[in-house]
């Protein structure tokens, strides 16, 4: 048994207020149920949610003794992508690949073998640490989840990979 504090539950954005704490979570890490995580300031909680849970940023855990520990967007790899934006969202959606959509870049986590493709495409590609915040999938829990080409297995609910 631990004695580190527990989170059963989150609280949305703009549905709690005074955070006691942060979190600071990558792109992978704001897609959870059940992990130890360890705030700004060092001090280790629980987290053991219902069921697998999308966060994307402003977002608190709850604690036990009634502690918000706000969600905040890590900062990672990523790359910039700019150019003939329609095009180069059409193949990197092609790829399954996470994609953050903003009016004059497209933002993807950084990867040397799609960067290659994208310059080859004719795009300008620029390496960047800032937080990821991709569009969310239209199916399935906020996130961009794969779907079968036939190779031979299928996925149930909450079962998925990426393709690249």
């Amino acid at each position: 048994m631990s004695d580190l504090p527990n989170a059963s539950r989150v609280a949305a954005k703009g549905q709690w207020q005074g955070a006691a704490d942060q979190v600071a979570l990558d792109y992978e890490g704001r897609f959870l149920r059940r992990k130890r995580l360890v705030t700004v300031t060092g001090a280790g909680f629980l987290v053991d949610l219902p069921e697998v849970t999308n966060l994307t940023g402003g977002e608190a855990f709850v604690l036990e003794d009634g502690r918000f520990v706000e969600v905040i967007c890590a900062l990672e790899p990523v790359l910039a992508i700019s150019g003939d934006l329609a095009r180069l969202a059409w193949h990197i959606g092609n790829r399954h690949t996470p994609c953050q959509i903003e009016p004059a870049r497209l933002v993807i986590r950084a990867d040397h073998v799609l960067e290659n493709m994208l310059r080859g495409l004719g795009a300008k590609v620029a390496a960047s640490v800032e937080p990821f915040q991709p569009e969310g999938g239209a199916y399935g829990m906020g996130r961009t989840m794969g779907h079968d080409h036939g190779h031979g297995h299928s996925h149930g609910p909450g079962q998925f990979h990426v393709h690249l």
